[in-house]
């Protein structure tokens, strides 16, 4: 009976994360829209401070720093603060040149790596604006993007407001096409998150904006700094919402072998918040404990639960035929990954292989991020991901 009991749990538990979680979002939201959208206008524009880490970005930080300057957003209202964190290639040499482009550009170059939150935690110092923008050198900005992403402060409630990703680069052989999939669905619900309770569950941390008042200097070692501000600004009984008129642009990834050590540094990252805010799972405010189980809880534990699937299939399979039917259909899933790699090297893409390929790697990083999790992280430097891939 216990076998039959910890399958069909695991089972739900997989289920109501990736299926019905999302589709309960869809049928509240369905009638819902933005809640602050009425009062974006404000008489002045807010001081914005904009703050970059960047680690080896020659490739694209040009670029990034010239589309922050074709904004629609008043000149005079913004300042840029550019931290190199011991950058070996041209980066330092590129915005230096670019600093005497634009005076409100200010760069503060480091010889010692001590990785992107305490870059940042550093530059939250020495910025003078009311709202914080927190954005990657490979997150291109639209002319408008300031404009749409500062629009919502106007509500003083809201105390965090993200963009909404444009993945580029997608390529036929790798996994951008899942990587998108993937991204699309998560700003779909972050989206409804936000108009059902302003309990976003984690911005994408390529670009996010958060009143300067609300910050607090991420800890030393965490791993995941944009989701731990996130519940910060929960935790302190503000708003986090996800507004889609803000838009950037990103290369989406594609190598399977980069994106995987990614997940397992985030997925590290993401058990260091879930025992800081355990708390905000027995939250009585609206929204915010449904969704951080729904949404990020249940997920991260998804590993587990596909072990629980498999274990309780092998002892189910000795009683029935049934069972011992569908522990060989879970074994055929497991293989998928090896069938997509050998397929790969023929030039044979199967897209629904490779979906599944996807989402077990993910699931094994999420492990594995667990496992280093208990070890201790000892640093939050990390190499970032490979630009242009």
């Amino acid at each position: 009976m216990a076998p039959l009991i910890i399958l069909w749990i695991s089972i739900l538990a997989i289920f109501h994360s990736y299926v019905l979680f999302p589709l309960i979002l869809q049928l509240l939201g369905r009638c819902r829209r933005l809640q602050s959208k009425p009062d974006f206008a404000t008489p002045e524009p807010p001081m914005v401070s904009i703050l970059l880490s960047a680690y080896n970005e020659e490739e694209v930080i040009e670029e990034k720093i010239r589309s922050i300057y074709l904004t629609t957003y008043p000149s005079d209202r913004f300042e840029v603060l550019i931290g190199s964190d011991a950058s070996t290639d041209r980066t330092v040499e590129i915005v230096d040149q670019l600093t005497k482009e634009f005076s409100s550009l200010h760069f503060f170059p480091s010889d010692q790596r001590r990785g992107k939150p305490n870059v940042i935690n550093s530059l939250v110092e020495k910025a003078l604006g009311e709202i914080l923008i927190l954005t990657d050198a490979n997150v291109i900005f639209e002319s408008d993007t300031l404009s749409h992403l500062i629009a919502p402060f106007a509500n003083p409630k809201i105390g965090l407001v993200d963009t909404r990703m444009i993945n580029l680069g997608m390529k036929r052989e790798g996994i951008s096409h899942q990587e998108k999939a993937y991204i699309s669905r998560e700003v779909n619900i972050k989206h409804l998150e936000s108009i059902l309770w302003g309990a976003m569950m984690g911005p994408f941390g390529g670009c996010f904006a958060i009143r300067t008042r609300l910050f607090e200097p991420v800890p030393p070692t965490y791993l995941v700094d944009d989701f731990y501000l996130n519940m910060k600004v929960l935790e302190s009984g503000y708003l986090a919402i996800n507004n889609p008129d803000a838009c950037v642009y990103e290369d989406v990834s594609n190598e399977l072998s980069i994106e995987f050590r990614r997940k397992i540094r985030i997925a590290t990252g993401n058990f260091q918040n879930l025992v800081r805010f355990r708390r905000l799972l027995v939250s009585s405010r609206a929204g915010i404990a449904f969704s951080f189980w729904s949404h990020k809880v249940l997920r991260w534990l998804g590993p587990f639960f596909l072990f629980a699937v498999g274990f309780s299939l092998v002892w189910l399979s000795f009683t029935s035929t049934s069972y011992l039917i569908l522990l060989i259909g879970f074994l055929a899933l497991m293989a998928v990954p090896l069938a997509d790699l050998l397929l790969k090297k023929v030039n044979l893409h199967v897209s629904f292989f490779r979906f599944i390929t996807h989402f077990l790697a993910m699931n094994l990083a999420l492990l594995l991020g667990f496992i280093r999790f208990l070890k201790g992280v000892k640093t939050n430097v990390w190499q970032p991901t490979k630009r242009h891939q």
